[in-house]
Order: C-alpha cells, then sequence, then structure tokens
C-alpha cells in the first residue's frame, strides 16, 4: 500500500486542561496544520505556547478537547498503535544498566522482535549515527552529545515514518549542538523520516526546517508559517545571507504586528542579523525526559 502523502493534519484542534472547572487553562486554539510525507517542520514560540502540548497530541500522549488529528492518514490513537513514530526529548532517558547497543534494542524488544534481527537493526542505527564502536559501551561512558545520538537512534530503530523531536539539543554546548543538528539533518535524509522539532532557538529552527510554525503566547495558536529555502545545509550556510534573512523573518513573526504610525501604515522594526551577532543563545531549557511509554525502568530486564 502507498504511504499518504501528508505524514501530519490536525484540523481545527482545541486542547484545554480542566475543562468545566474553574482552573481550566486553554493552551491550543484553533491549531490546522498539515505536514508532508519526508517534510522537516520546526515548532518555536514563548515559552508556554503549547509546542510541547501540540508534539503530545501527535503521538496521542494527550487527546485533544476537539479537533482532529491523523498520522499517516490514520487516528493518532491508531499511529500510535501502530507504532508510526520515534519520539526524542531534551533528555536522552538511556537505561544506565543497558550498553548502548541493548538500549537501542530495547524499543524492537518491546514489540517482539527476534534477537538476531534486533541486534542487526540496532547496529544498523548506531553506524547511522557514527556510534558503531561504543556499542558495548555504557551510557555513563558517553559524553552528553553521544547520548543524545544513542536516543536518536533508538527512536529509529523501528524505522518509523515520523520523528517526534521536543528540545533535543536543548541542554548541549554550541558545537555539540551543531555538529548533531547535522547529523539529523544526515539521517532524515537517509531515511525519509518526516521530523516535527521543537525548539527556542530561532538559528536552530531555520538552520533544520523546511519550515518554520510560529505560535503566540497562551492560548497557543499558529500566528505564522515561515518557508526556509537554502538547500542543502553546510558548514557555511550557518554564515550565508539567505540563514540571516531567514532569522530575521522568524524574529519579526515572533514579534508580530509592529506598531502603526499616525497614518495608519504599519512601522516594521527589524534588528539586522549579522555573521558573529549572539543570535544563536537558546531560551532557558525546560526539564525533559525520554521514556518507553507504560514501561517503568524496574520493569525492563537489566
Amino acid at each position: 500500500m502507498t504511504a499518504p502523502e501528508t505524514a501530519v493534519e490536525l484540523s481545527g484542534v482545541d486542547k484545554i486542561f480542566n475543562e468545566g472547572r474553574t482552573d481550566a487553562v486553554t493552551a491550543l486554539t484553533g491549531v490546522d496544520l498539515s505536514i508532508a510525507r519526508g517534510e522537516f517542520v520546526a515548532l518555536i514560540g514563548p515559552s508556554g505556547c503549547g509546542k510541547s502540548t501540540l508534539l503530545r497530541l501527535v503521538a496521542d500522549l494527550i487527546a485533544p478537547s476537539s479537533g482532529t488529528v491523523t498520522v499517516a492518514g490514520k487516528p493518532a490513537r491508531q499511529a500510535r498503535l501502530d507504532q508510526e513514530y520515534g519520539i526524542a526529548f531534551q533528555q536522552a532517558g538511556l537505561f544506565e544498566w543497558r550498553t548502548v547497543l541493548r538500549n537501542v534494542e530495547l524499543p524492537l524488544e518491546l514489540r517482539g522482535h527476534g534477537r538476531r534481527e534486533r541486534r542487526a537493526r540496532a547496529e544498523e542505527m548506531l553506524e547511522l549515527v557514527g556510534l558503531a564502536d561504543f556499542a558495548r559501551h555504557h551510557p555513563a561512558q558517553l559524553s552528553g552529545g553521544m547520548q543524545q545520538r544513542v536516543a536518536i537512534a533508538r527512536a529509529l530503530a523501528v524505522h518509523p515514518p515520523l520523528l517526534l523531536m521536543d528540545e533535543p539539543f536543548g541542554a548541549l554546548d554550541e558545537m555539540t549542538r551543531e555538529r548533531l543538528q547535522d547529523e539529523l539533518l544526515r539521517i532524515c535524509a537517509a531515511t525519509g523520516t518526516s521530523t516535527i522539532f521543537v525548539t527556542h532557538s530561532i538559528p536552530e529552527a531555520v538552520y533544520l526546517a523546511d519550515r518554520v510554525v510560529v505560535m503566540s503566547a497562551r492560548p497557543g495558536r499558529i500566528t505564522d508559517v515561515v518557508p526556509i529555502d537554502l538547500g542543502t545545509r553546510t558548514e557555511a550556510t550557518r554564515q550565508s545571507p539567505g540563514f540571516f534573512t531567514g532569522i530575521t523573518r522568524v524574529r519579526a513573526a515572533l514579534r508580530g504586528p509592529g506598531p502603526r504610525d499616525p497614518g495608519g501604515a504599519h512601522v516594521v522594526l527589524t534588528t539586522a542579523v549579522t555573521p558573529g551577532s549572539p543570535e544563536g543563545a537558546p531560551g532557558a531549557a525546560r526539564a525533559g525526559s525520554e521514556a518507553v511509554p507504560g514501561v517503568a525502568p524496574e520493569a525492563v530486564e537489566r
């Protein structure tokens, strides 16, 4: 059966926490978003705008209050049951008592794959992220960036058509983050994986994405979608005029409509972004965790 051209579709989605109570909070309202197969989409917006909530709706970790979410042409719940996506958070969340290889094998193990198939797939994924030589190591023996690559390998082990990433590089230093950004783009190109990537960093969103989805403060809504056309990313991309133009456009979208002059015309307020500017500093990192849904650490075979 041919895979659907649309990887993710959200239509008229609202999310209200504690609905019907006096402490109800509207996290998202009127969200419409379509993501094509193989597309890389970044979500950006102020803290608390619902970026992570939107990601969890796609993953069927929470249900929408209204509207519909479809993944790979099926309801989000069915897509979750059919294992249509992999997910990675800011913290790698590896099991310390398992080797790198066995951490990557874990989702395959939980799905009942045989030992030989698990090992072959895990070795393939570690080769893909450049960690084949560390298969027998334990997580404590790896750097933070290496642990994050293991988490990405684990998320990709089941060959999901969709990858959901919630600030996976937020806790890393700038140089490690840039290396992993390049690794991620290479992996997505090699596997044809569609990706939804949550970030607070404008340069990261522009560098990685085909489109940057800009969200408003709570209640979160999509206020703009900025297309990015930088071609194949290289080190030169980060110093290219197109890259800085993209950053300026996303910054302007995050600010929203500018003030009006006395005649009623919009006054465009932009800050030119030039090479060497400190624009790349990300916002404060949120605590996150990578977990295997429904499996407590003590239940995992040691």
